[in-house]
């Protein structure tokens, strides 16, 4: 039952700006839509689906590539060929990842974007509030990292997604399997611990990198921020999944409050 609009140009300034905040669509209900001439609509998230290249390409290579390598992202790269690749990025290339880039190279990349984002992936004014949640236990622990979640930009929301359904798949191959044949797969070791050990930091910053005391951190912080990441990629699916009973009670308050939003949402659906 999700609600998608490609232009809100027929709105005014006040109810465009509680669509935005709104985000009622599913990110892959549409593809990407192009406009064409001058004149250009305001599009709503998550009509484009709002991951960096550089995001979206180094998961796509090492799920298609590291899934099965011991140790991925804790064994060491080559710096002159993760910056040759930062600066290829970096300058907008159409950057093509193959088997023949290092799985620890692509690695070390996607750490170090993460890493020096200018505004971490979760943003900064709500490192404290992601972290307490890791004092909470059961279902009140996911209900309020899920209502975080739904506070975030849309483009940190779209890809901490993206990065979580990696991560979970990493560590769906942490273990070793075998094939049908019988032969033995060798598991990469990394389970959603250990991940959350390694991109944590990454991921829930507290002060900017450079700044004083960045990095710095407690005992007690670090293992909440560790925590609070395991439990983001073991229950990423749901907790980015808004229920029918929490999209009714939004269309309910928008009819009492917003009833043209609803009407130019349903003739748009």
């Amino acid at each position: 039952g999700a609600m998608s609009v490609d232009s809100i140009t027929e709105l005014s300034d006040n109810a465009s700006e509680l669509l935005e905040a709104l985000q009622l669509s599913h990110p892959h209900e549409l593809g990407p839509r192009r406009s064409r001439g001058k004149r250009k609509p305001l599009s709503l998230n998550p009509i484009s689906w709002q991951v960096p290249r550089i995001v979206d390409r180094c998961c796509a290579h090492l799920e298609t590539h590291g899934l099965q390598t011991v140790g991925i992202f804790r064994v060491g790269s080559s710096k002159k060929r993760v910056q040759q690749l930062r600066e290829e990025f970096d300058q907008g290339l159409d950057v093509f990842l193959d088997e023949h880039q290092s799985v620890h190279d692509v690695a070390a990349l996607l750490k170090e974007f993460l890493r020096d984002m200018p505004d971490p992936l979760i943003p900064r004014e709500l490192y404290g509030a992601f972290l307490s949640t890791a004092t909470m236990e059961g279902p009140a622990q996911l209900d309020t990292l899920q209502l975080l979640l739904f506070v975030l930009p849309p483009c940190h929301s779209d890809t901490l997604l993206r990065l979580l359904r990696f991560l979970a798949e990493v560590a769906r191959h942490a273990e070793s399997s075998r094939d049908p044949e019988g032969r033995e797969i060798p598991g990469n070791k990394m389970t959603a611990s250990n991940l959350a050990t390694v991109f944590g930091p990454n991921i829930l910053q507290k002060e900017k990198p450079g700044e004083k005391d960045a990095g710095a951190l407690n005992f007690e912080d670090s293992a909440a921020i560790i925590l609070v990441l395991q439990r983001l990629i073991e229950h990423h699916h749901s907790l980015f999944m808004v229920s029918p009973e929490m999209q009714c009670d939004v269309l309910r308050r928008l009819f009492q409050t917003d009833p043209d939003v609803i009407e130019y949402l349903l003739r748009r659906k």
